[in-house]
């Protein structure tokens, strides 16, 4: 029901330009035949007006008015689309520049419209903004997260902390790209096809990454451990040797490795290095840069070890004697 009645007062489609033009057709032609005469007298009688007190509406007032909605609304929405498809073809501007003034201008138009629907209506501004008043101080407690999420979107548009195709990366771990901004949410397209909607407010009240905001360089870290009596420098060696010469990382910054800690089973080594553009993937060249390290150990005859722990007896005799004694 409510996309009925939304395609009603915002027509899309190749049938809207149709539905319009027959719908003011046969309002032309039923006045020209003066047939809309003789409803207009019969909708408009004294027997079928509701009164309370100095106010009175007749059926023709409610059909009229009705009527007279939906052709503003219509009329309305095909000039917001135009200037839609106007704005979005000035390619000198920046994407999110084209949808901020889009939306502006859309905003602005139907505020218009409802304007000169009460004005044709003969409704009394004046009188209308006590009430209108109380009205939008009960609609705003009530849609108080919508109105948060329209200025939160607009924010975003101004600052371009978040444009399309952004990897960006929310608070509770999901990761995706941006494939559309609206004036609620923005759309993601994680990693494994999942399309989330993330309301805009969520941009601006949490901490949110962006990896993409100003460059698409990203690091990667990886952590080695080795057995102690292990060549440390030939170690240090075969790691970096490994980064550098995988396809994807970076000559400059140039990839490092360095002696991270003394574990209780292993010596341990951070190598970071750099790939150019995250959006094409970080886990592949890590999972090469892994693959090679451990061959280029296995080959050198370096250990990867495991946990393990040294057992020492204070009394091996009594342990001994005990057991004997089973």
């Amino acid at each position: 029901m409510g996309d009925f009645w939304k395609h009603i007062i915002k027509p899309k489609g190749p049938w809207a330009h149709w539905l319009i033009f027959i719908s003011l057709l046969g309002i032309v032609a039923a006045g020209v035949t003066g047939n809309l005469a003789i409803v207009a007298q019969y909708l408009d009688t004294e027997a079928l007006t509701f009164r309370t007190g100095e106010f009175h509406v007749s059926p023709y007032d409610a059909l009229r008015a009705l009527v007279l909605l939906v052709l503003i609304f219509w009329v309305t929405a095909a000039i917001a689309d135009l200037v839609q498809h106007r704005v979005r073809g000035l390619s000198k501007l920046h994407p999110t520049t084209r949808t901020l003034v889009s939306k502006i201008l859309q905003i602005a138009i139907y505020i218009i419209a409802i304007l000169v629907s009460m004005d044709v209506l003969g409704l009394n501004l004046t009188t209308l903004t006590v009430f209108s008043g109380a009205v939008g101080i009960g609609i705003g407690f009530g849609l108080q997260n919508i109105a948060s999420n329209f200025i939160s979107g607009l924010i975003l548009l101004l600052e371009r902390s978040v444009d399309i195709d952004d990897l960006i990366e929310l608070p509770d771990g999901v990761t995706g790209f941006v494939r559309k901004s609206s004036a609620r949410y923005t759309l993601l397209e994680t990693l494994d096809g999942k399309e989330v909607l993330v309301p805009n407010e969520d941009f601006i009240t949490n901490r949110v990454t962006n990896w993409t905001l100003s460059t698409s360089k990203a690091r990667v870290e990886i952590s080695v451990g080795v057995a102690y009596g292990s060549d440390l420098e030939l170690a240090h060696n075969l790691i970096l040797e490994a980064a550098t010469e995988h396809a994807m990382c970076m000559s400059e910054p140039a990839p490092q490795c360095f002696l991270r800690n003394f574990g209780d089973s292993s010596i341990d080594f951070i190598l970071t290095f750099w790939v150019e553009d995250i959006v094409a993937g970080r886990w592949r060249p890590q999972s090469d840069v892994m693959f090679a390290i451990w061959h280029k150990f296995r080959d050198n005859g370096i250990e990867i070890p495991f946990p393990q722990r040294d057992l020492h007896i204070k009394n091996a005799a009594a342990l001994k004697e005990a057991i004997n004694a089973q």
